[in-house]
């Protein structure tokens, strides 16, 4: 018995080091933002690789198929990555793969069918603040969920600026006419809702099982899903050049970075304090795109919206004084 408890105090060491770090508001913040930055680049990243690849806009079927190799091959890294630390990628209880598939089919698969498409249907710009929504969902959730994570009125505030941002961008530029598609906008606030939930059944499994291993069958679990999904939609694949090829080995390799960082942060943290940092990727989203794909931003509805979320981040962050909830 007193050997089994020395062999387990290193071990608990090592959880209590990675809880401290993970935990640091300052570090929390760099990483975060770090997976943001990440995330935003994906909405420029995927229409680029439509071009790259020759998928049309109609063609949702090949969408699918692009989705499910990129995130089959982020999954398969991951995987590897884990292997080649030592550990045993296999080890797992029937009802952790239960559980992991059906993350795995929700998080990524679901998700996804939503989110490919709806990018699809709007732009870089708009489909980056659209999904700030992903915030005012988790932190909503949050509060019903967890007893220490409960909405105040900075949360409140912060998530209402936000809000208005997100409804500001869908006006056309004279401010007149409101533009919302469901297969455009809407399916993007889907992706974002089903990620909302998704992340928060990650922290729980990230409770029992390691976060490389969660992320890594979450990805590739989504990602045969996808990839099935749209060869039995007719849906194919096949121009592959150097530029459609690195084009997909960056969206692998920041998804299996972004989720395998975001899930350690939330397994060490309240989903409130991580979640608020989706806003920051609207606006990654939005400079990239404009940067890479030649989008309009300098537009007043641009500023305004953007001006409103970032505000949004700061009250969301904002410490809360004594006697005010």
């Amino acid at each position: 018995m007193k050997e089994q408890l020395e062999q387990m105090e290193p071990l608990n060491q090592k959880v209590q080091n990675n809880r401290n770090r993970f935990s640091n508001p300052t570090f929390v913040a760099i990483i975060a933002t770090l997976c943001c930055l990440l995330w935003g680049s994906a909405y420029p990243s995927i229409k680029l690789g439509y071009l790259a690849f020759n998928i049309m806009p109609e063609d949702i079927a090949a969408k699918y198929v692009f989705a499910g190799y990129r995130f089959v091959l982020a999954g398969l890294l991951l995987l590897l990555l884990f292997r080649a630390m030592g550990k045993k990628v296999l080890s797992l209880s029937k009802k952790q793969l239960t559980s992991l598939l059906a993350l795995g089919l929700m998080q990524t698969g679901l998700q996804y069918i939503f989110f490919y498409v709806g990018v699809g249907n709007t732009t870089g710009v708009k489909g980056s603040i659209m999904n700030a929504t992903t915030t005012f969902f988790s932190v909503i959730l949050a509060h019903y969920l967890y007893k220490n994570d409960k909405l105040g009125k900075n949360k409140i505030f912060g998530c209402l600026l936000g809000f208005i941002g997100v409804i500001f961008v869908n006006f056309h530029t004279d401010l007149l006419e409101f533009s919302f598609t469901f297969k455009g906008e809407g399916f993007v606030i889907l992706a974002a809702l089903i990620f909302s939930i998704t992340a928060i059944y990650a922290k729980k499994l990230t409770a029992t099982i390691d976060v490389l291993l969660v992320t890594g069958y979450s990805l590739l679990i989504g990602g045969v899903a996808l990839t099935l999904l749209g060869l039995g939609l007719g849906g194919r694949v096949t121009h592959f050049t150097p530029e459609s090829a690195s084009n997909l080995v960056y969206l692998a390799l920041l998804s299996s970075a972004a989720f395998c960082l975001w899930n350690l942060l939330l397994k060490y943290n309240k989903v409130g304090q991580v979640s608020v940092y989706n806003f920051l990727i609207p606006v990654f989203g939005t400079l990239l795109s404009a940067w890479f794909l030649g989008e309009q931003i300098m537009e007043l509805k641009n500023v305004v919206a953007l001006l409103f979320v970032s505000l949004g981040i700061y009250m969301v962050n904002r410490p809360r004084k004594e006697g005010i909830s």
